[in-house]
């Protein structure tokens, strides 16, 4: 079939999952909901060769850049010992301890392919991490584990590559494995933030020569990961690394805030588009791969005269040696971090038993474990191929599945009033930088206000009206510093109830008259009173203004 087709195909199953996820009387998470699609593909005869290199150069750069992006730093910062251990020693503890394990369950298997297949499944997946989670878990946990899956991948496929070298050649050097293992890691993260600081004061010198057009900032943005990934590969280093300090870079540099206003917007459009586009496509290609795997795995194990149920139990096995190993280190690392926030009077708490499973239950296994395995050698006329290779392809992809199967439906279990009695930090954090924000604007009429006044005998017209519309501004802020504020238990008086009604009423009634108005404005082109053009420039002054409405609906706090 042609690309294009396939392509466009892909593209319509992507955005028919989502909405027949909604539709579903029974909830289903999207991710199993786009793999189930993908094998009913695969059966009516839609057949993908996946590319293990072209599927990590177009699939996993764009998406660790953006989840870097939107990393918050401060926690990445205040989590950084934590986040650092998940995606190190443990990555190296539970590639030897699992590697031990799979070879007790499976000992006919030489110990490096085990030590090869614990190291494919050691990194948990950025992917579906975040999507996992939803808004029901603590923020901490939330960022820690989306930390941890964004530095998580380099290290487990640098034990994947000496592993597999270690299989088909008997050859292994633990001090060439750590030298080359800090080479490539500290030379991605080079190489990703000088490609991004060099694009960021590129881009800082041309919005000062008044190039800021929109199009163009955002196609070089989506760039950029690959410029990062693609440059590191070049020599050797990590590509992923170089894509999450790239993400991470432009964030701190500011240049997207120095853009116009419409560039933001389009930019986090494009963004979530991304995003949604290329998770949903990379379930829907690993949904396409499982018929042939299944098969090939059936093959294996009819060849080895055992039942099929052995390979099924072998699959769950390793996922829960995998989930009792990684229970263990998050409590080692987790306890130590909480004794050392209590030492050091800091802020890091025990999550909890029940946070604790949540963090190991979310620790999903995707698209790069499914990407490295596939990458193994095949063997072909006078090439040989990874040992075990079928078998290795088969496992990985079904304790892929039984991981996102135990997440999706564990989640909502474990997750289920977690939160009660707990108020949310980002939400606290929000309403508390709007009254600093208003307080600010206030502060600053009240100057100007000040200012005018001394002046009172050199005051024109122009100064009367300065001081009319300070008045009314004033009053506007006055009212929405009244609207935020609590008393002492949190709750708000009934001055303040009767207020936020008063202007929900009144956005509610702006908002009704942008509706009435579209319909007119539609109307007068539909008379060609105006043409098109002149629809779509007042229609997108109306859909700005709607945003603004709504967001400042959204800020209005919540009363009964």
């Amino acid at each position: 079939m042609h690309d294009v087709i396939l392509s466009l195909i892909l593209l319509f199953v992507a955005a028919f999952s989502s909405l027949a996820a909604r539709l579903m009387p029974v909830p289903v998470p999207l991710p199993l909901l786009q793999i189930a699609l993908g094998v009913l593909g695969s059966i009516a005869g839609l057949h993908v060769t996946l590319d293990p290199d072209m599927f990590m150069l177009l699939f996993i750069p764009p998406l660790l850049f953006r989840d870097a992006f939107h990393m918050p730093m401060r926690e990445f910062g205040q989590l950084r010992t934590i986040i650092f251990a998940l995606a190190g020693p443990m990555v190296l503890a539970t590639t030897i301890l699992c590697g031990y394990a799979i070879h007790w369950m499976l000992p006919p298997m030489p110990l490096p392919v085990c030590f090869a297949l614990a190291a494919v499944l050691s990194p948990t997946d950025a992917v579906a991490v975040g999507g996992m989670l939803g808004t029901s878990v603590p923020r901490t946990i939330v960022h820690m584990l989306e930390g941890e899956s964004l530095l998580n991948d380099a290290s487990g496929l640098v034990c994947f590559r000496f592993a597999t070298v270690a299989a088909m050649t008997g050859a292994f050097s633990l001090r060439g494995a750590l030298t080359t293992f800090s080479l490539l890691s500290l030379g991605g993260i080079a190489i990703g933030i000088a490609v991004c600081l060099a694009a960021a004061r590129l881009d800082k010198i041309l919005l000062a020569r008044g190039y800021d057009d929109p199009p163009t900032q955002i196609t070089f943005m989506l760039l950029l990961p690959f410029a990062a990934y693609m440059s590191a590969e070049a020599v050797g280093c990590s590509g992923i690394l170089a894509a999450v300090a790239g993400g991470m870079t432009i964030k701190l540099t500011g240049v997207l805030q120095e853009t116009q206003i419409t560039t933001r917007l389009q930019a986090r459009t494009m963004w979530d588009m991304v995003g949604f586009i290329f998770n949903s496509v990379i379930f829907l290609l690993l949904g396409l791969q499982l018929p042939a795997l299944a098969t090939n795995g059936m093959a294996l194990v009819r060849a080895a005269d055992r039942s099929p149920w052995m390979l099924l139990l072998l699959i769950v096995a390793i996922h829960a040696a995998m989930c009792i190993l990684r229970a263990a280190g998050l409590a080692l690392i987790l306890g130590i971090a909480a004794w050392r926030a209590r030492h050091d009077h800091g802020v890091f708490r025990w999550p909890g038993w029940r946070g604790l499973l949540v963090s190991t239950v979310a620790g999903v296994r995707g698209a790069v474990t499914l990407a490295a395995v596939l990458s193994l050698p095949q063997a072909a006329e006078g090439v040989a191929g990874f040992p075990a290779r079928d078998l290795l392809v088969t496992v990985s992809v079904g304790v892929i599945l039984v991981s996102l199967l135990t997440a999706s439906f564990s989640l909502p279990w474990l997750t289920s009033g977690l939160m009660d009695g707990m108020v949310d930090p980002q939400a606290r954090e929000v309403s508390w930088a709007r009254l600093v924000l208003v307080r600010t604007m206030l502060r600053a009429m009240r100057d100007e206000q000040q200012t005018l006044t001394t002046r009172a005998k050199t005051r024109d017209e122009a100064g009367e009206m300065r001081i009319e519309i300070i008045a009314r501004l004033m009053q506007e802020y006055e009212n929405r510093l009244n609207q935020l504020r609590r008393n002492s238990n949190g709750e708000a008086s009934v001055a303040q109830i009767t207020s936020i009604r008063r202007m929900r009423l009144e956005l509610a009634l702006r908002l009704n008259n942008l509706r009435t108005s579209r319909i007119e404005l539609r109307n007068l082109r539909d008379a060609q009173y105006i043409n098109d053009e002149t629809e779509s420039l007042l229609m997108q002054e109306m859909d700005y203004e709607e945003q603004v409405l709504r967001n400042r609906a959204r800020s209005l706090p919540r009363v009964n």
